[in-house]
């Protein structure tokens, strides 16, 4: 026989199932909780590196770790998660950034965000990796929204004429991603500086605008 006190647990942890909750739309609360959750492992990824504690992410997000399990079963899951919001947000603030900044200065705030994407994607590394190489459309896909974010912003430099024309968004990606693989720690003042010397060089050489000629010495 069950004892009252568990019978009770059980009917309390097992949700029964409700058949229109598929045609739904998710609750308010739950797609708050959810984007806390995200931003918090993400946070945690990037300080604390994959194995951070589940429990301390939910703990940080504000929400019980049986939250946590509902929106994300797996780590694995929780990780996925996290990239796609990364690759999201890289997009959306490109194209925040040209509509409200010279494309220049929209370019070098870009690359600052990049930086911190990949502190982020390097402390889940060892969980991202197999996700992408066992996954290729996820790897291209997430990989090419990234490169033609990057596009965006070179290509609107470029055509005002405050960016340099031989770079391409996927080796744009590979010079930030490489400076910040060689530090110790990627949001240091070390990699932002040197990201900054990068973007300085991508002004380098650039055509910029179209230049008034000097005004004509006066004769003496």
């Amino acid at each position: 026989m069950v004892a009252p006190d568990v019978a009770v647990a059980a009917s309390e942890a097992i949700e029964p199932a409700d058949p229109a909750s598929a045609d739904r739309r998710p609750r308010a609360d739950a797609v708050r909780n959810r984007d806390l959750l995200i931003t918090s492992a993400a946070a945690a990824f990037a300080a604390r590196g994959a194995d951070v504690s589940l429990e301390d992410i939910a703990r940080s997000a504000g929400v019980g770790i049986g939250t946590l399990y509902r929106h994300f079963p797996t780590r694995d899951s929780l990780v996925e998660a996290v990239y796609r919001h990364e690759i999201d947000v890289l997009c959306q603030r490109a194209d925040q950034l040209l509509e409200t900044m010279p494309p220049d200065q929209a370019l070098a705030e870009w690359m600052q965000l990049f930086v911190r994407h990949v502190a982020t994607k390097r402390g889940m590394l060892s969980l991202l990796k197999p996700l992408l190489s066992t996954n290729p459309n996820f790897s291209d896909q997430t990989r090419g929204r990234a490169t033609a974010a990057a596009t965006k912003l070179l290509e609107a430099g470029v055509a005002a004429g405050t960016v340099r024309a031989d770079v391409d968004g996927g080796d744009l990606l590979r010079a930030v991603g490489g400076i910040c693989m060689s530090t110790d720690q990627e949001r240091s003042e070390a990699s932002e500086r040197l990201v900054g010397l990068l973007f300085d060089g991508l002004r380098h050489g650039a055509a910029g605008p179209a230049a008034t000629p000097p005004p004509a010495a006066a004769s003496a």
